[in-house]
């Protein structure tokens, strides 16, 4: 700004040094402050300063007043901007507002924003003939396409991104400098001429023609293939949703045989949703979280008579449904015409694949063809699910579009740390100052490529946001490869215990609740007692838990084979009941006998291995292929009776001061064969309901609390939230259910930060 002519000495000049904080990096908040400036009449720059926005604006004091209140009221609809520091300057010479290059600094405060979807902007140039960019696969803007997954470091500059290797055409480069063009710093900008391109890989041929490769892409579904398509944040395995042949195909490759298999809907009339209602049935919560700007997976009611394969979701009522999000997406779906099923490119629990040459290999056994990109993802994000839940769309997974999801502790944390979640379902997350952030989905730990891409999100969250965990905070359970890694890192780890971690990340959404009661009701986890808990009612705050509320524990035969068996959980609840349990198939003299003496048959308190064992009573499931496969089937079995009728369940007092619920007088309902199964399936959800409402009021009456919370993996069942709703509502509780964090152990890493951060300022000795 040196140079310019001085503004005339007659005019009042004032300048203010402004500093932004917030989501205001990758969401057009520069060009946006080049605009509004331009319109006041200020001369000055912006630029990004280690993940902070830094302005400096200078001209007539009520021309700033306007500015500053419209930096915050009229921003980006994706940025979230907060004011951090304004300050007087001297003030400056005049000139035109520019956008200065970035600065980086050791101490950056990164934000980091998450991969948006096509904006209508982009998409009407899609389709548009007349556009230079019609059907252009990468059209994008300063409001939407990649970010996450493209972002190598912070600042958020085209040079620190994937898509540096790819030189700005002029037309481009014309867009990328004019600050009246709404691509002025779109980061990820191109064009056919400069951008990425397709190429199609199959049915013995290969071609690098963008447009071929789509078409051949098109063909290959049409003719009932399956083809790994690369996206945004990494590749889905597609065929024809319609074409049952293709669906039991894509099963029997992936060795998925009962897993549902998301689908994605073409953009069709006036609201974008005329083509998904022809099958399904959404309400209207679901139809806004299906068009929200995530675009989310959602689960949805299908229709009667629908024309999707029977195959897409086993022995359920509902179909997880999403719109597409990328141009790509956007025309796939146009030219195919019809829903397809876009599954994540993974091998079944690993992390979704995103590399060309890894893909190729190791979904070769899968898809008939490839459709491959030369954009580089930079790191996995799998898309997120969310569930309708008492009339609100709650997370079962994040991902692309939803993470990294970023907040605010209530407490501030005296030193970095980073929590590992569990075994299954793990996220990542980091924690320094008040801040933290919870990383997108990355799967289970069971496999060797799951742990390296477990690894390598953790060092690259820390190196993103420019924090070095001094601390690593664990699951207890000594066997989790999430604990085993944490132990060889050489760092000091901390341990939560599963439920407590739960529990705080409820209590953490409603930091107004001074006591809580909290059911964390899940499929295992460890307690303080070595023993497995998994139905617990915790009293207390996050960094006071105390364990006040079970079950009557039951002793699967087995041990963790109980969790994929259900027959075993059956078979304990019969035995402990004095009743047979007969199945052909398998070895029960054994496995009665290893009961009876306590061999491999640990006692555990969870609610989940009820539900397991209803399942097999009810519907004949013995063995599953997916996690939670028998509560889900079970909890359909029941949405097709009439609401439930609960059997009183009793409770008693043992010597360690924990009220029991005792599920022995259930088996009496699920074994009456003279009542429908869909009904006993009902009245199985009511019980439970029923027992924690009267443990509550119990407990209530030993030791007041404000509020009671739902966490753990059991509480994604819309049906037994809604018969938790209804019951505690009437009886005067105030029930919450989480609605920014997964309620399962995808939130568990939340909670253990949140835990973490409670009980640094708790009396007494730290764990």
């Amino acid at each position: 700004m040196n140079g310019v002519a001085a503004a005339p000495a007659t005019r009042p000049v004032q300048a203010l040094r402004v500093v932004v904080t917030g989501q205001v990096q990758g969401v057009g908040f520069r060009p946006f402050v080049h605009r509004l400036a331009t319109h006041y009449g200020l001369s000055g720059q912006v630029h990004n300063d280690a993940g902070q926005v830094e302005i400096v604006a200078c001209g007539e004091a009520e021309a700033l007043r306007s500015f500053l209140a419209a930096l915050i009221a009229q921003a980006p609809p994706l940025a979230r901007p907060r004011l951090g520091r304004v300050e007087s300057i001297a003030p400056l010479r005049s000139g035109p507002f520019r956008i200065a290059p970035s600065t980086t600094r050791a101490d950056r405060d990164a934000h980091l924003p998450a991969d948006r979807y096509a904006c209508a902007d982009c998409l009407r140039e899609l389709f548009d003939p007349a556009d230079r960019r019609y059907r252009y696969p990468f059209i994008n803007c300063t409001q939407c396409g990649p970010r996450y997954t493209v972002i190598r470091d912070l600042p958020y500059d085209r040079a620190a991104t994937s898509m540096a290797g790819f030189a700005l055409c002029a037309a481009c480069r014309t867009e990328y400098e004019d600050p009246t063009d709404r691509r002025f710093h779109a980061e990820p900008l191109a064009c056919p001429v400069c951008g990425p391109r397709l190429q199609f890989v199959g049915a013995g041929r290969r071609d690098g023609d963008t447009a071929a490769a789509l078409a051949a892409c098109v063909a290959e579904l049409r003719a009932g293939r399956i083809v790994a398509v690369k996206g945004i944040g990494g590749y889905h395995l597609m065929c024809d949703a319609r074409n049952d042949a293709a669906v039991h195909r894509l099963r029997e490759r992936k060795a998925r045989p009962h897993k549902p298999l998301a689908v994605m809907f073409p953009t069709d009339g006036p609201d974008g949703l005329a083509a998904l209602r022809r099958d399904l049935d959404p309400d209207p919560v679901e139809a806004a979280a299906l068009l929200d700007p995530a675009r989310p997976i959602v689960l949805v009611r299908q229709r009667v008579g629908h024309a999707l394969s029977p195959r897409l979701a086993p022995g359920l009522v509902e179909i997880g449904a999403f719109l597409p999000y990328s141009p790509l997406h956007a025309l796939l779906l146009h030219d195919f015409g019809a829903p397809l099923v876009a599954t994540s490119g993974n091998l079944s629990g690993e992390p979704v694949l995103t590399d060309e040459r890894e893909a190729a290999q190791r979904l070769a056994p899968v898809a008939d063809a490839f459709l491959h990109h030369d954009r580089p993802i930079v790191r996995p994000a799998d898309d997120p699910v969310q569930r309708v839940v008492g009339g609100r769309a709650r997370p079962i997974r994040l991902g692309r579009g939803t993470a990294p999801l970023e907040c605010e502790l209530g407490v501030p944390l005296d030193a970095p740390v980073l929590a590992l979640g569990g075994e299954s379902k793990v996220t990542l997350a980091l924690g320094f100052g008040r801040r933290l952030v919870l990383s997108p989905h990355i799967g289970n730990l069971d496999s060797p490529r799951g742990r390296r891409v477990f690894a390598s999100v953790a060092a690259d969250l820390q190196q993103l946001y420019g924090v070095t965990a001094v601390r690593l905070l664990a699951d207890a359970h000594p066997g989790y490869a999430s604990r085993r890694w944490a132990r060889a890192t050489g760092l000091p780890v901390s341990t939560v215990l599963h439920h407590h971690a739960h529990a705080s990340a409820v209590a953490w959404e409603r930091p107004d609740v001074r006591r809580w009661l909290v059911f964390a009701w899940d499929g295992v986890g460890l307690g303080d007692d070595a023993s497995l808990w998994g139905g617990e009612a915790l009293l207390g705050v996050p960094g006071a838990w105390r364990r006040a509320g079970s079950l009557v524990t039951l002793r699967p035969p087995g041990g963790e084979r109980a969790a994929r068996e259900p027959w075993r959980s059956a078979a304990a609840l019969c035995w402990a009941t004095g009743r047979e349990f007969d199945r052909p198939a398998f070895q029960l003299d054994l496995a009665r006998a290893a009961w009876g003496q306590g061999l491999n048959s640990m006692p555990t308190s969870a609610v989940g291995r009820l539900f397991d064992a209803a399942a097999c009573l009810l519907l004949g499931i013995d063995t599953t292929s997916f996690e939670a496969q028998a509560p889900m089937q079970l909890e359909a079995l029941a949405r097709s009776a009439a609401p439930g009728t609960a059997t009183p369940l009793p409770q008693h007092c043992d010597a360690h001061g924990v009220w029991r619920i005792d599920w022995r007088p259930l088996l009496d309902r699920l074994l009456d064969t003279t009542v429908a199964p869909p009904r006993r399936a009902a009245d199985f959800h009511a019980t439970l309901a029923q027992a924690a409402l009267a443990q509550a009021q119990r407990l209530h009456e030993h030791a007041a609390f404000e509020a009671v919370g739902l966490g753990g993996g059991v509480f994604q069942n819309r049906l037994l939230c809604d018969e938790f709703a209804q019951r505690f509502g009437a009886a005067g509780f105030e029930l919450h259910l989480p609605g920014v964090v997964p309620v399962n152990d995808a939130g568990l890493a939340f909670g253990q930060v949140v835990e973490a951060a409670a009980r640094q300022n708790a009396p007494g000795p730290r764990p």
